[in-house]
């Protein structure tokens, strides 16, 4: 266990301050002395912190996992319960309720910091006192300022903003350090402790976390434990190998890094810990970043822009410098670190939120302020850890929330991630050299599906040399099934629209995005009543509060397993991006999938070049890296079911085009594998009517 010697210095330096600051706080629990409409807020804020401190002090006695399992159930439910379903109505923790209670001056100041301290109860659970001991300290600040007030006493608002502004800028190294090194310092190992060491039948493990921990993790564990050896082998496999074909097919050397950073739901322990066995075969050292499902996505949303009480340009320098500091003081931890092999989860109900009048918002400067932030943030990343020698991986499996039919999907998704990459790299070099001819592709939608979208291709100077799309198979993203391109932003002209879709845990409702020369022109969706509303959603989750984007991807799903999984199940509105992108055409807006990457030429498996690895905007690079980046990505698909056409439009006015769907609904993969194998499957359109001549007519 190295993170507690990380954490030793620190916590000794603060143990004399903890002890001083929970004395304090337990008198202010007993017997708040504020105006009246305060009381109830400072004593459970009050409250919550003491509960903290109970953790730390189990923690500190090397006790927190000898728990019984209901003592660690009620221990997790008491530190969620008030945010869990209806609660949320009448809790501090909702910004309409707090400013009802509290009053508009400091009900959004008093909400915010309510919510960070339910945002950092993790602290406890890893012994970091020093964490825990300067939360408590700004809460006793912020308590000070309304201690024996009545109306008439009561602080100036400027004076708790300032708390909090001071409190975030001066303790930014702390914070910036302890998140850096979880990325790339295996020393930093409470996870890696957990997965390695714990005894995984045994499900109060998953209370050490300290996040919440739901019907899902708990349902998710068991099930894992059901499975063999094998079974648990075979998935931790198809992660881990992903991972080592992507340094493989890019020509990155894998053997010059250290270390790989594994992400993962809580619940999946079984699964990691075979993986961290594979990693060591590469002498890949774990860092780990465990998540869970959400308690309250409605409390996520709402809080989701609260730093902008206290954001300004002086703030985001300094976190900058934070980080740069970190990233200097460490550098060789940096530069041996591989990058991310990430599992996902997906089943979860789509999640419409509620705009809250109360909720914080970011202003029109701090929204460019936070982009400045993302854009400098991401130059730093890739500074130290160099975009042209990572790579990733990303695998998803679905959780029990997901229904009745969880431990069938399960297995289905299982399959889906193992289908044969050799087969379809064929199919999809097949549709590769049509695409390849045209100088435009046209998609369009049917019935209330109003997409009427114009892709310009890039153009290729040697077709016997040079390729426009990247046959993408099972490495980085899993599972197999894209080919993709970086369109030609000028002349990549019209209109996307998807009547439902998810994206990045938000449901939108008949998203329809506007294009001209391959920027983002206008946009709206159906989610709110207000035009103004929507409009705000899709720019502040979209366009990550960017003015415009460009299309960063044009690309073509080709898994028709998981499209007729989706349909089986009828689960196709829970898909997450990494399989629903792979079930039709999709568009990226946000940086090209070449991002820091477009100087290193790579190939495809029939050795042509790809070519096409940059647009206009990524070209600025060279004299200004703020202006070419913009640092996110999101996926947006057309399903099958909603696409009319894809049309590819040459030079010379000829064309080629496919209605998908007619072909699609036959679900016959394996005749469409036997045409292809015995060289049946010709380029070439025919009617409908002859179907079952070609059983998938491609482009």
């Amino acid at each position: 266990m190295l993170y507690k010697e990380l954490y030793k210095e620190s916590n000794e330096l603060a143990e004399e301050r903890f002890a001083l600051v929970r004395e304090r706080i337990a008198e202010i629990e007993e017997k708040p002395e504020t105006e009246e409409k305060y009381k109830e807020y400072f004593r459970q804020t009050a409250q919550l912190l003491q509960k903290q401190a109970a953790v730390y002090d189990l923690w500190a006695d090397d006790t927190i996992q000898k728990r019984s399992l209901k003592e660690a159930e009620e221990c997790n439910l008491g530190f969620y319960e008030d945010i869990l379903g209806a609660s949320y109505q009448t809790s501090y923790a909702n910004p309409d309720y707090a400013v009802k209670i509290l009053g508009e001056e400091f009900g959004q100041l008093l909400c915010a910091y309510f919510a960070y301290v339910r945002r950092e109860i993790g602290a406890a659970f890893r012994g970091d006192l020093m964490q825990l001991t300067i939360q408590m300290e700004l809460f006793v600040e912020i308590y000070n300022r309304f201690e024996n007030g009545e109306e008439k006493d009561a602080p100036e608002k400027s004076a708790v903003q300032q708390d909090l502004y001071w409190f975030f800028h001066d303790y930014s190294e702390i914070f910036y350090e302890r998140s850096l090194r979880r990325l790339i310092d295996p020393a930093e190992d409470f996870e890696t402790d957990i997965v390695m060491n714990a005894d995984l039948t045994d499900l109060r493990y998953l209370y050490r976390y300290g996040v919440y921990i739901g019907e899902n993790e708990k349902q998710i564990a068991a099930f894992l434990n059901k499975m063999t050896d094998e079974e648990i082998q075979a998935m931790a496999d198809t992660y881990t190998e992903g991972y080592r074909i992507g340094f493989e097919v890019t020509g990155k050397d894998l053997g010059k890094k250290q270390t790989v950073q594994l992400r993962y739901p809580i619940g999946f322990e079984r699964m990691v810990r075979a993986a961290v066995h594979n990693f060591e075969k590469m002498n890949l050292k774990p860092t780990m970043l465990a998540t869970a499902t959400s308690p309250n996505k409605q409390f996520d949303y709402d809080h989701r822009e609260d730093r902008a009480l206290y954001l300004d340009k002086a703030y985001v320098e300094r976190c900058l410098e934070a980080r740069k500091n970190y990233f200097e003081e460490e550098k060789k931890l940096a530069a041996g670190h591989a990058g991310p092999a990430v599992i996902e989860v997906f089943g979860e109900e789509p999640f419409s939120p509620e705009n809250k009048e109360c909720a914080v918002k970011y202003n029109e400067k701090q929204q460019k302020l936070c982009v400045y932030e993302m854009n400098m943030a991401g130059q730093m990343i890739n500074e130290y850890i160099k975009g042209e020698e990572r790579s990733f991986t990303i695998i998803a499996y679905p959780i029990p929330e997901i229904g009745e039919r969880f431990e069938e999907i399960f297995a289905e998704t299982v399959k889906l991630n193992t289908l044969d990459y050799k087969l379809y790299q064929t199919i999809q070099q097949k549709i590769i050299d049509v695409l390849d001819t045209a100088d435009q592709v046209h998609i369009t939608g049917k019935e209330k599906n109003k997409t009427d979208l114009y892709v310009n291709i890039w153009k290729l100077k040697d077709p016997s040399k040079e390729t426009a799309f990247e046959n993408c198979v099972a490495d980085v993203n899993i599972p197999v099934g894209e080919v993709f391109t970086s369109p030609v932003l000028e002349k990549t002209t019209g209109t996307l629209f998807v009547g439902q879709v998810y994206l990045n845990g938000l449901n939108y409702e008949n998203l329809e995005i506007r294009f001209k020369d391959g920027m983002v022109e206008s946009y709206t969706c159906t989610n709110f009543k207000d035009e103004a509303e929507n409009k705000k959603y899709i720019r502040d989750n979209v366009l990550k509060h960017h003015d415009t984007l460009p299309m960063g991807e044009f690309a073509i799903g080709t898994n028709t397993t998981a499209y007729r999984m989706a349909r089986d199940y009828q689960i196709a509105d829970k898909l997450p991006i990494l399989i629903a992108e792979k079930t039709g055409p999709h568009f990226a807006v946000g940086d090209t999938c070449y991002s820091h990457e477009e100087d290193n030429i790579s190939y495809n498996p029939d050795g042509k070049a790809i070519v096409a690895r940059e647009n206009s905007v990524s070209a600025q690079r060279k004299e200004s890296i703020e202006k070419a980046y913009l640092n996110c990505h999101t996926d947006i698909t057309i399903p099958y079911d909603e696409l009319d056409k894809i049309t590819v439009i040459r030079k010379d006015g000829s064309t080629d085009h496919c209605r998908w769907q007619i072909c699609l609904s036959r679900n016959r993969a394996a005749e469409w594998a036997a045409f292809i194998k015995t060289g049946l499957l010709k380029i070439s359109w025919s009617p409908a009517s002859e179907i079952n001549k070609i059983i998938y007519k491609i482009i």
